[in-house]
């Protein structure tokens, strides 16, 4: 089922200065040797230099350390043209924002932020999309996934959306106009398949990019981002809304889970149940930071409530210093 008309307006609306802000904030920061958002090794070889702390022993120059006795590494020169492809979760948990954006508008305006960075120079980008898979699970309310049903989309339509990579910004910019038209479907997305279908078929290394929530078991998507990594610069997005980090004092609350449809009423002033909720969001962000950090991941945390751009400009910063200081992570 397409989007309706005034859905569709919308969505090209939003794209359209979503493109024109990324032009004018993003423009020239990748003036350099660099042609890709973040600055991975490439592949030919550069001048040696000395070791330092945090360098990839994978690269370490064993003939010119065992000549001046000091460790030394073999820096690589960029490679030019880019393949990037995008993971691009936009499951039923991503419908939902009590901020300044939706947390799936925030995932349109990552992707084209990194869209705008890597498809110059003749580099290509592709996609694939999930979303949930339009069958209910047990346990959610009926009148809740009627609504739903009347929305979601042809349910043959399929959950998993592949677009291909190709250079050029018209088609970069048909690329973002899918992921934007894309229609939120009920049920849950498997995170670590969507991930995974970026190592089918193998390709030459490049860059890969997760764009998510991450509320999904660390344990079904930690292994196929460190798969992905073996091969890959991978730079992972997660997206946050402050009512997931803490709650409000505001009574009694009727929450309803969007993958699920399952309703819970919870007692929000209660000072106790606030801060075991604080705490518990608290130590699944740190898992999910950990599972990232353990698989050699890039980590950039956007959040509905703050400004993303700068955000996304200063970890862009961020990574340029650390790679001539001797580490990107």
């Amino acid at each position: 089922m397409p989007l309706a008309p005034d859905e569709s307006a919308r969505a090209e609306a939003v794209l359209g200065r979503l493109q024109l802000l990324v032009t004018r904030k993003l423009d020239g920061l990748l003036q350099g040797d660099y042609a890709g958002l973040l600055p991975g090794p490439g592949s030919e070889a550069g001048e040696s230099r000395e070791y330092r702390p945090g360098d990839d022993v994978r690269r370490m120059d064993w003939p010119v350390t065992a000549r001046t006795t000091q460790p030394h590494v073999r820096r690589t020169v960029a490679d030019r043209e880019l393949e990037t492809w995008l993971a691009v979760d936009l499951s039923a948990s991503l419908d939902f924002g009590t901020a300044r954006w939706l947390k799936r508008d925030l995932v349109i305006a990552a992707s084209t932020a990194i869209a705008h960075l890597t498809v110059r120079g003749g580099n290509r980008i592709g996609a694939v999309v999930g979303t949930g898979s339009g069958v209910p699970e047990k346990g959610g309310s009926a009148s809740w996934w009627r609504r739903k049903a009347a929305t979601a989309p042809d349910p043959v339509a399929g959950p998993v959306v592949r677009l291909p990579a190709r250079p050029g910004r018209k088609e970069a910019q048909g690329l973002l106009r899918a992921i934007a038209r894309t229609r939120i479907r009920p049920g849950r997305a498997d995170l670590g398949e969507l991930i995974d279908m970026l190592n089918r078929p193998p390709r030459r290394r490049g860059v890969a990019v997760v764009i998510s929530d991450f509320l999904a078991p660390v344990e079904g998507w930690a292994r196929p981002v460190r798969k992905l990594a073996v091969r890959h610069d991978v730079l992972a997005i997660e997206v946050v809304d402050p009512r997931e980090l803490e709650l409000p004092d505001v009574g009694v609350l009727t929450l309803a889970d969007p993958e699920t449809g399952a309703l819970h009423e919870v007692q929000t002033s209660d000072p106790r149940l606030r801060q075991r909720y604080a705490e518990a969001a608290g130590e699944q962000r740190a898992a999910i930071a950990r599972s990232l950090r353990a698989a050699g991941a890039a980590h950039l945390r956007l959040r509905t409530d703050t400004d993303w751009l700068l955000d996304m400009v200063r970890f862009v910063a961020a990574q340029r210093h650390a790679r001539t200081r001797g580490t990107t992570r």
